[in-house]
């Protein structure tokens, strides 16, 4: 399979498929942080573009934290009936895990923004990014939340998805602009060479410009 260099380089990448948007007034990057971050970074550098991160948390079942009941951003919660049914939760096990995630949540986007408001995004285009998607779960709760705040146009831009899950965010967005969509693909690292963790220091230093 055909790899990016880094996450750098396929933004780069992304970038050259998304030249429309240079310049355009009323567009933002958004990125879905950690990973996100770096690809966004060289979208909004080469296109001229406001840069901002959309910090998304998934809600753990207890035992089984790779199964999410839910996921929450920006203070909207979005849930999963059917884990929860089939999990029994009960109100007050999902009660502390949003609790608990929710602080989470406010610690890192104050470690990442510190007191600057998320922006207006009411009749703004937003190009959403991340460094990939697999099963596309935090993906879909970014779009489900941006949606609530009226904005004129959601793209999402992603250097490789697994297949199916590029069908279905191609569904609930305007439009979908992905370089790799390999049919076998059970990771995003598999689409690079070069593929470290993103520290939360690289993405304060990106989102300084």
């Amino acid at each position: 399979m055909e790899k990016f260099l880094d996450r750098a380089e396929a933004g780069k990448l992304l970038a050259n498929k998304l030249r429309a948007y240079t310049k355009r007034k009323n567009v933002w990057v958004v990125a879905l942080p950690r990973g996100g971050v770096p690809v966004a970074y060289e979208i909004a550098q080469a296109l001229s573009l406001p840069l901002d991160v959309l910090v998304v948390k998934k809600l753990g079942v207890p035992g089984y934290e790779e199964v999410a009941f839910g996921a929450i951003a920006l203070g909207e919660i979005v849930f999963n009936r059917e884990v929860i049914e089939n999990f029994n939760l009960s109100k007050e096990v999902m009660d502390e895990i949003i609790f608990q995630k929710t602080k989470l949540l406010k610690e890192n986007e104050k470690k990442y923004r510190g007191e600057r408001a998320f922006p207006s995004l009411k009749n703004k285009t937003i190009i959403l990014v991340d460094d990939g998607v697999a099963t596309g779960a935090t993906m879909k709760v970014a779009i489900h939340v941006l949606k609530k705040y009226d904005p004129e146009k959601i793209v999402v831009a992603v250097p490789i998805s697994e297949i199916q899950t590029a069908e279905e965010i191609k569904q609930s967005v305007d439009e979908f602009i992905c370089i790799l969509s390999p049919a076998l693909f059970s990771s995003v690292g598999e689409g690079y060479q070069h593929f470290p963790q993103t520290s939360d220091e690289e993405v304060r230093t990106l989102l300084r410009g």
